[in-house]
């Protein structure tokens, strides 16, 4: 699968074309693309059992896009790029309702205040009413939405890709505040969705910089950087962080491309630790661990608190891997071709595997108590438990 990259409007598509966007290797500077490891038979000790499977509608049709579904009250919410927004029982998968937003859906689901939330190619931000799914309110941001919109306490936030941190009324979309960030000339196709909570915003840029917000007037409390920008051409210097933080206790979790990850503290900012490390999927935290997918997908735990390597699983190199979620007492990611990979979390060995959608996954995984949702590139959303 070719990453795809967003330039500004500075660079001149004849410039974008002579850069010639020919695969993963192309990305790292090399010359000859390393293909995709093979998969090989595992000694399965663990299966993946499908609770139910629904066809949400079309496919993404190889324009990239992460159309992460969403999780909330005992239902399970996912849009098409035609704009279809579904609502599913978790517990079977029975349709509750269906309805046609009328937009091209670029942006994962949103979910809160009521309310669920889709954005689209066009920067129109739709919100359904999260009982039978009618229109509350729709409104235009600044630039296309690629992340997934977040709610909380009033409050509706949207980060476009012109950098833009939007706030929102929940009641009827009206425009309470923006954060405006400058944006690098070159970065990947993706923008970090906003985290929400305890009162306040955090944002993660194409820039490498995080900051947190208060929730309701858009006021940084701190900003720093993840990743400082290196080299001499533009390529070089990427440092996008794409993927959504995470928070585990007080300290806040970030990667960025061609960075590091780190671990800081959610009040101050203050760095509690760091490793270089480069990953455009992003991270997952459980109690012990954050786990890594990073740009030749490979996947790494690291201590929690200090950083510190526990394992590295390679044998999925090159293979787009998902961000790692924990599931249980397992690790799970997905791939281009579809595959659900579980990992043991004590030592990351590849346990077991299911096949979820042909043209493969590049949505992040969700995990809801015991239960994983996969929704594919091709449309279909798949439910799985861990069999017994």
């Amino acid at each position: 699968m070719k990453p795809w990259l967003r330039v500004s409007m500075s660079v001149s598509i004849l410039a974008l074309a002579a850069i010639g966007l020919s695969g993963c290797s192309w990305l790292r500077g090399e010359d000859n693309a390393e293909p995709p490891a093979e998969l090989t038979d595992i000694q399965a000790t663990v299966k993946l059992e499908e609770r139910w499977s629904k066809d949400v509608g079309a496919d993404t049709d190889d324009l990239f896009l992460r159309l992460r579904p969403a999780v909330d009250g005992g239902r399970v919410f996912a849009a098409d790029r035609k704009g279809h927004v579904h609502a599913y029982d978790a517990t079977n998968g029975q349709e509750l309702w269906e309805t046609d937003a009328d937009i091209a859906v670029s942006s994962g689901v949103g979910v809160g205040e009521d309310l669920v939330l889709v954005g689209s190619s066009d920067a129109e931000v739709v919100a359904l009413d999260w009982r039978d799914g009618h229109e509350v309110w729709r409104t235009r941001v600044s630039s296309e939405v690629l992340s997934v919109p977040g709610a909380a306490q009033g409050t509706v936030v949207v980060q476009s890709v012109d950098g833009k941190l939007t706030g929102l009324k929940a009641s009827d979309g009206s425009r309470l505040w923006v954060f405006d960030r400058s944006v690098p000339v070159l970065s990947l196709r993706g923008t970090s969705s906003p985290l929400l909570t305890q009162g306040v915003v955090i944002a993660a840029a194409d820039n490498g910089k995080l900051a947190v917000l208060d929730m309701t007037k858009g006021l940084p409390a701190w900003e720093t950087s993840v990743a400082v920008p290196h080299g001499r051409s533009e390529l070089e210097r990427m440092v996008d962080i794409d993927a959504a933080p995470q928070i585990w206790g007080k300290t806040i979790y970030a990667v960025s491309y061609q960075g590091r990850v780190v671990a800081l503290e959610g009040e101050s900012g203050r760095e509690v630790w760091a490793r270089d490390m480069s990953s455009a999927a992003g991270l997952g935290v459980d109690l012990s661990n954050v786990y890594v997918t990073d740009a030749a997908s490979h996947v790494w735990a690291l201590e929690r608190d200090n950083g510190t390597s526990v394992w590295k699983q390679d044998k999925l190199s090159n293979r787009t891997l998902t961000a790692p979620v924990a599931f249980g007492d397992y690790v799970a990611v997905a791939d281009f071709e579809g595959y659900v990979h579980l990992l043991a979390r004590s030592d990351g060995e590849l346990v077991g595997r299911a096949r979820a959608d042909s043209k493969g996954v590049l949505a992040p995984l969700i995990v809801d108590g015991d239960t994983l949702y996969v929704y594919g590139n091709g449309g279909t959303l798949t439910a799985y438990k861990i069999g017994d």
